[in-house]
């Protein structure tokens, strides 16, 4: 693992700006083609790349993501193919974060998974579908190869149990703006300044918003408020169609500066 890399939770950090996220789907449209993505958009000034491990049943996974999924299942996409695209994207500098759920972990075996995420030089994780109460052994063992284990808060969660995501959390907390699924929407939700306020009375990690943010004006809303925008669906979809994602990227970009 290169000592060089920024952490994660450095990375995500707000500078007087809102730093990005980039996600994309390992293996979509094919593999070839998202290692070169990938690197592209690793290297387009993006503070941290989310992968995603494509999985037959994504719960929190809107319909753009969805067929991303399927897509790269179908091109025989695997928990170690995804880790082969990380390790390939790990060397452009920026941090990986997996995006995975339980039961690929969990197949694969999770101490090996572990182990695996940490030599292709992958920052951290994200378990949508790991309820914190649940969360070990495989978070410990996550965190003993020296991997953020990162948790969600939704607007639905409990203040008590807020303080127990963020005790866990390393790296950065990541909130969830919406109740539902991802997917590129036209407003942000209101009540999002009021789950960044619970969730930094708990925490003195970097908080990240994802779901639902696709545009410049979203960049502007949150800047001052969070210190990370997940972007998925929007860059997804430009994927899928063929256009080149780094486009949109910079565009986001300059409206977090």
């Amino acid at each position: 693992m290169g000592e060089a890399l920024m952490t994660l939770e450095n990375a995500v950090r707000a500078n007087g700006d809102l730093k990005l996220v980039a996600y994309m789907m390992a293996g979509h449209p094919n593999k070839k083609k998202s290692i070169e993505v990938g690197k592209r958009l690793a290297g387009s000034g993006v503070a941290a790349l989310e992968i995603g491990i494509p999985f037959s049943d994504p719960l929190a996974d809107g319909p753009v993501i969805q067929r991303a999924g399927q897509v790269a299942l179908e091109n025989g996409m695997t928990v170690a193919g995804a880790l082969e695209v990380a390790a390939a994207i790990a060397g452009e500098g920026v941090p990986i974060v997996l995006m995975t759920y339980i039961n690929p972990i969990l197949s694969h075996d999770p101490r090996r998974f572990a182990a695996e995420a940490a030599q292709a030089g992958v920052a951290g994780v994200i378990v949508p579908d790991l309820p914190v109460e649940e969360s070990e052994p495989v978070a410990g063992w996550l965190r003993a190869a020296s991997l953020d284990t990162i948790f969600m808060v939704a607007p639905t969660t409990a203040e008590d149990r807020a303080e127990s995501i963020c005790e866990r959390s390393s790296g950065f907390v990541y909130c969830v703006t919406v109740t539902g699924i991802t997917g590129a929407r036209k407003e942000l939700p209101e009540g999002m300044k009021e789950l960044f306020a619970l969730v930094r009375r708990h925490t003195s990690l970097p908080v990240a918003a994802g779901f639902g943010i696709s545009r410049p004006e979203h960049m502007k809303a949150m800047r001052g408020v969070a210190d990370a925008a997940v972007v998925g669906s929007a860059i997804v979809d430009d994927i899928d169609k063929g256009k080149d994602p780094v486009v949109l990227v910079k565009e986001l970009l300059k409206a977090c500066r």
